[in-house]
Order: C-alpha cells, then structure tokens, then sequence
C-alpha cells in the first residue's frame, strides 16, 4: 500500500512531536524518522528544518552524510546483507556475494528491478566466527555458501 504524501507527513510530524525538543538534533530527528518509517521521505527533510528551525541544506547535508539513511525511496520487502569484512573476505565472501548478485539479477548493492529485495555490503556484521555471513531481514546467517545463500533468496516470500 503506498502512502500519499500528506499521510507521510502526519506520521513524521507525530514522530517529531514525540521527541524531546530541548534535547533532540537534527540528526536524532531524522533517525527517530527513519526508525519509525525505515527510510527518509522528502518531507521529512522538509518537516525536519521547520522543527528544528534550521535550513532544508542543514538537515540535507545531515542526512547525506550518514550512509545508513535511505532517502527519498521506499523500503524493499527484504533487506539482505553480505559480509565484506576481512575474515568473511578470507574464508570466501566473495562467491557467496557473487552469486547473490547473479541471483538478484544486481552488479553492486542496490534495490531489485521488482523493489523486492535490496542488497547491501556490509564491512562487518560481528560474527567472524561464522565467517562467512549474511544478514536476511536482520536475521545473520552464518556458513553461508554460494549454493546456501541462493537457497536462502529463493525462499522469500
């Protein structure tokens, strides 16, 4: 179900209204933001500069500069992550992101053509001892294998 706009912005207004504001940044606000909505509409940049009472280009500049922000673009159904860290490198990151990359039909880390499924690479999940790892919806999966991860993609609903 898509949201229309003027929806969006009561729910980032009440958000806002929820927060303490002798204490809350710009950058608090935009992470209760996208807490609660899981990405950053525009309005919320909007929203964000009035109740803070600063500029659209200070709040835009905040929001930029964390990489963890999704701006602008709805969430995807799944969220799948891979490993990149140096013992995940080592023990054969590599394929596993290759073929999830063949599977998701994607040459970087990005959303689907559907918008079903985004795929991110991930420095670190924590879990080196399982190297190598992936996170499906937040859920770390570790051992994982070309042939495991792929199995684990067809599995989405």
């Amino acid at each position: 179900m898509v949201k229309l706009s003027s929806e969006i912005a009561i729910e980032i207004r009440e958000v806002l209204e929820s927060l303490d504001t002798k204490k809350s940044t710009v950058l608090s606000a935009l992470l209760a933001i996208h807490d609660e909505l899981h990405y950053l509409p525009k309005e919320a940049i909007e929203e964000v500069a009035s109740y803070k009472d600063v500029s659209i280009n200070d709040v835009w500049g905040v929001a930029t500069f964390y990489t963890n922000f999704r701006i602008s673009v709805p969430p995807t159904k799944h969220q799948v992550e891979v490993c990149w860290g140096p013992t995940c490198h080592l023990m054969g990151a590599g394929a596993v992101l290759g073929a999830v990359q063949r599977e998701l039909d994607l040459s970087d880390e990005g959303d689907t053509a559907d918008g079903r499924v985004c795929l991110k690479y991930n420095t670190c999940i924590g879990a080196c001892s399982q190297a190598p790892v992936m996170m499906v919806d937040h859920k770390i999966i570790g051992k994982v294998t070309s042939e495991s991860a792929i199995k684990l993609l067809k599995e989405l609903d």
